[in-house]
This record gives structure tokens, sequence and C-alpha cells, in this order.
């Protein structure tokens, strides 16, 4: 039988079948004799020990299309990272973290603004404006009238999401939502799932359609860029990309270099100002930053 482990607490790994549930399995001991360790995410074919109490053993990891650092989590496709459009006003310093932060780890994210019952058509064009140049999809949704739901399902479909973004701006709403005509089953294994051992908070995968999944991260209110080289900075801003060849300087960092194509694009109004003094504020920290 084949399943995707969606939690892993203290060796315990609960693997979720298509039309069947969720089975509690151990891993064999055959995984830490070739040092592979089950990850969230992981695709695997299980054993099953006993169908009433959904109990097996995962006896075969499928090979991976990718793993992540942070969080430990394997499968991923793609990133949705969600702000508030309006209370609290986007903060485009931590908005451009969380790309950054996908952008390091090989993700493509698309970007969904909540509560857009309480913003204007002028604001929205304006996110729209920042973000949608440097090729990332801007989503609108309210959490509170349902509104660009269906959209979202669309992009979600048949992959594996890893949602992010800060506290506050309705995210786990977003995904209550998002998950509310789910088809997983669960009262079965709640209990099993929440024993007091299970109560830490733990990266877990939600299924909210067939072979969908998505993975709810905690809120951030900071992410510190902390073991990145200012030099690294600039290759995850995708819109700088297409205007590098131009300048005169190879590896130009885009600050301080003179005929920088880049600064050029910015003068001209094809890369964000928003997005741009973002970069040098961020680039700045990671010069500055104290090694110990």
């Amino acid at each position: 039988m084949q399943g995707k482990i969606i939690k892993g607490i203290a060796g315990f790994y609960y693997v979720h079948v298509e039309g069947k549930g969720i089975y509690e399995c151990k891993a064999k001991g055959v995984f830490r004799k070739n040092h592979k360790k089950p990850l969230v995410g992981d695709d695997v074919r299980l054993d099953v020990l006993s169908e009433e109490d959904k109990l097996g053993n995962i006896v075969e990891l499928l090979p991976r299309r990718n793993d992540l650092i942070r969080p430990a989590v394997a499968n991923i496709d793609q990133a949705l990272v969600i702000f508030a459009a309006a209370r609290p006003e986007p903060n485009f310093n931590l908005l451009d973290r969380f790309l950054i932060m996908m952008e390091r780890q090989g993700l493509h994210s698309t970007i969904c603004f909540n509560k857009l019952d309480i913003v204007t058509e002028k604001e929205k064009e304006r996110l729209r404006s920042i973000y949608e140049p440097c090729g990332y999809r801007v989503l609108f949704a309210s959490a509170v009238q349902k509104d660009g739901i269906d959209e979202l399902k669309e992009i979600l479909f048949h992959k594996t999401t890893a949602v992010a973004g800060p506290s506050g701006v309705g995210k786990s709403s977003l995904v209550n939502t998002l998950q509310s005509h789910t088809r997983m089953e669960t009262g079965a294994i709640s209990e099993k799932i929440e024993r007091g051992r299970h109560t830490t908070r733990h990266t877990e995968l939600i299924s909210i359609a067939e072979n969908t999944y998505i993975m709810d991260t905690p809120g951030f209110s900071s992410l510190h860029l902390a073991d990145m080289e200012k030099e690294e900075l600039k290759d995850y801003y995708p819109e700088f990309v297409r205007y590098e060849e131009r300048c005169r300087f190879q590896g130009c960092v885009h600050v301080h270099e003179p005929d920088c194509a880049v600064k050029a694009a910015l003068e001209e109004g094809t890369i964000s100002r928003t997005r741009y003094d973002n970069y040098v504020l961020l680039y700045e920290e990671l010069k500055n930053r104290r090694r110990y």
C-alpha cells in the first residue's frame, strides 16, 4: 500500500492513504542502518499490521523530488505566502524575506493578500504592481467573505504547498476555509494524534483534496537571513536577472557600482522602488552582520 507521511512525532509516522485513512506507522530498522530518515511529505510504501486500528510499518521510502531544511519536509511543489492587504498594512520587508527564503530552497511562490473586503481597487493595483513584474502571481482573497477561495484551490490542486506568513494576517482562517470541505478522514485518529506526547507544534501536512496537501508553517514576526552571504542576496530577486548581463561589472551587486543595469531599470520604473529599497536594506544588514 502507498501513502504520504503527513506527520512525524517521536518515532511514529502518520501516513495518509487516499480513500483509506491515516495509519500510525513505525519505520523499519533498515532506514536507520542506511542513514535514511523519513520526512513529512515522503511518499512511502507500508505494510498494514491492523486495518481496524490503522497500524502499519513503513517498508520503503519512494524517491524524493526535493527536501527542505527549514522546515524539514520532502516533496514540496510550491509556496503560498499569505499577508493581509490591510489591518495590518503589509510589511514589504518581511514579505520579501519570506520570498527570499522560498527562492533559496528552490520553491516558486504565489502571494495571496487576505482581507480583500477592506481594500480599494487602487490599493489592489498598487500591491500587484510591486510583485507581478517580478514574476510572482498575486491573488486576493477574503477568508471572512469566502472570496477568491476557488482560485486559491485551483492553484493548490494536485500539489503539495508550503503555506507561510506572519501572525495576524488571517492565515489560519484562510487555511481553515481551504480545508472546510476536506475528504480526509479525521475523527478516528484525532485522539491518537493529540495524545500527551503529541502536543508540541510539529510540521504537518493537511489533505484538502485528492493528492492535494498544504503544510501550514508557524507565524513569523521576523526572519533572519543568518547563513547567507551578502553577494548571494541578488540571486533571489528574480526581476534582477534579466538586467545583470548589461551591468558593467561581473558580479555587480547593484548597490554602489557605476553603469549598473539594475539601477538603470529602477530609474526607468521597470523595477519596483519598494523591492529595490528593501534589497538595499537587507544587503546592508548582511554586510554589517557580526560574525562569531
